[in-house]
């Protein structure tokens, strides 16, 4: 059944300084049945996705991008890494072919060379500063290098002893990259790239990670992690990988070069041994990421300092070679479906809208009966649902069981009360799907019904008493924590208040 997303993105809150946070999107592109560019502009114009980061520059993507406003990051791919850092007129053929051919109509603002070259091919480590370099002088030499930043994605797992973070460093070995790179990213005023990915940190740490921590849930005070050094506390997973990736910097000498997160997410399914790469987690991570970033929380070391962050990613790419959850960090499927809707409120930022407009409320599958029924009592009850469409003889009591009746009451309330944020969890045993559920001539509120006529349900009244208020690179499988990492957190009480 397929589940809608209303998603938001976009639009940002000020951060300190005249640096704006923000969230993007990569678009990867192994689909069977993959969009064309033009229905892919289609998708982030409908959706107001104002950031994307492309894993090559492939020029009909381009193409589409121009003129839309878009902010767009290219990439060198690493198959194509070699030539170009070993040949400065490699480069600056590459940049006068898919950057300077493309711009200003395609708003370029970043090239990410290579995707985690380190940990993913390491035999091209001793080019990629020349690669970096090759390619911001071809830049210079066609005065972009003040629009266009050059940069490199990093695996966050090239961090050891990361907490407490104020201990972490680089794995020194890569001292002879690092170095050098933090010097042209300091040089140029340009960012470190970072993936960080909690759902790794979380599945490889053998239940030592708490799957609150990953997700950005509320923790009681008495289970944030602090770090004995600073003080700081912590009370996600994504905060400690950044926090750990600037103290690594410092430890370097290296102080004042920002952080971009390229790549973060959660699979929406999984296969038997993933048993929390689910819909619901997916959608709890990304929902709670978008609005970390854009409230300008910033992290515990630098409070209120941007980390923008781009979402991987726009579709499930059911190409992906290896398990179930590699095919699903999607937010849309190839036909542009969301995959689920992302709980998103706050005044500073803009929803748009959906591509049907319409979206139900039904139970979760496989919820507790117990706690159904529970909640079909409240809607029926203070929830003021107007439930005798289920009463017996009338059109919606077949099937005559507690999903079907909890599906008909959960809709109910979520439509009459406008389909706002938190009103479709009902203690977490409601979900929404863009699939009707009406059926026969029991027609659900919401739905369009045989003749094509909007059927509201005006005889419900919102509840005083709601008591559902309950709201719920390309190369990944390294995490941003080693399994030692976190269980020095949280099995050590010193590290917790």
């Amino acid at each position: 059944m397929a589940i809608f997303l209303l998603l938001l993105l976009l639009l940002v809150s000020a951060v300190s300084g005249d640096e704006d946070a923000y969230i993007g999107v990569n678009i990867g592109t192994d689909l069977s049945d993959m969009p064309t560019p033009t229905e892919v502009v289609a998708l982030l114009k409908a959706q107001r996705i104002r950031h994307v980061r492309l894993y090559d520059a492939d020029q009909a993507m381009l193409l589409a991008l121009a003129k839309t406003g878009i902010q767009v990051t290219v990439s060198v791919p690493n198959d194509q890494l070699l030539g170009i850092g070993q040949s400065n007129a490699t480069a600056a053929n590459w940049v006068a072919r898919n950057i300077v051919a493309h711009v200003p109509a395609t708003n370029i603002t970043a090239i990410a060379v290579g995707s985690e070259v380190l940990t993913a091919l390491p035999n091209a480590a001793p080019i990629l500063v020349s690669a970096l370099k090759f390619i911001h002088s071809a830049l210079v030499a066609s005065n972009l290098d003040d629009q266009i930043k050059v940069s490199t994605p990093h695996s966050s797992s090239i961090i050891l002893d990361s907490f407490p973070p104020s201990q972490a460093f680089f794995n020194r070995s890569w001292d002879p990259v690092m170095v050098p790179l933090l010097k042209f990213l300091q040089s140029t005023g340009s960012y470190l790239m970072l993936n960080v990915y909690p759902y790794y940190d979380y599945m490889q740490s053998n239940g030592k990670i708490p799957l609150d921590y990953a997700l950005f849930r509320p923790l009681p005070p008495n289970k944030e992690a602090v770090d004995a050094n600073t003080l700081l506390h912590y009370t996600n997973v994504f905060d400690a990988v950044v926090d750990a990736a600037y103290f690594a910097m410092s430890y370097l000498n290296f102080t004042n070069i920002p952080i971009v997160v390229t790549e973060s997410g959660w699979p929406s399914k999984g296969d038997s041994s993933e048993p929390d790469a689910i819909v619901d987690n997916a959608n709890t991570y990304n929902s709670n990421l978008i609005k970390h970033v854009l409230n300008n929380t910033g992290t515990p070391k630098h409070p209120g300092i941007a980390v923008s962050t781009y979402i991987y990613e726009l579709y499930n790419e059911d190409l992906r070679p290896g398990s179930d959850s590699e095919k699903n960090w999607g937010l849309f499927d190839a036909n542009g479906i969301p995959v689920y809707t992302l709980h998103l409120t706050g005044a500073d930022t803009v929803f748009a809208n959906d591509t049907t407009n319409k979206t139900f409320c039904i139970a979760k599958q496989g919820a507790d009966p117990k706690m159904l029924q529970a909640a079909l009592d409240w809607a029926c009850g203070p929830g003021k649902v107007d439930c005798s469409p289920l009463l017996l003889g009338h059109p919606c009591y077949e099937p005559d069981n507690v999903a079907s009746h909890s599906t008909y009451a959960f809709n109910a309330y979520y439509q009459r009360m406008a389909k706002s944020p938190g009103t479709c969890d009902f203690k977490g045993v409601a979900t929404i799907t863009t699939s009707d559920p009406s059926h026969g001539s029991c027609i659900f509120p919401g739905s369009s019904g045989k003749n094509g006529t909007l059927i509201n349900d005006t005889s419900l009244a919102p509840s005083s008493n709601d008591t559902s208020s309950v709201h719920p690179p390309r190369s990944y499988g390294t995490g941003s924590f080693t399994t030692s990492v976190m269980i020095g957190v949280l099995l050590t009480g010193a590290v917790f208040l």
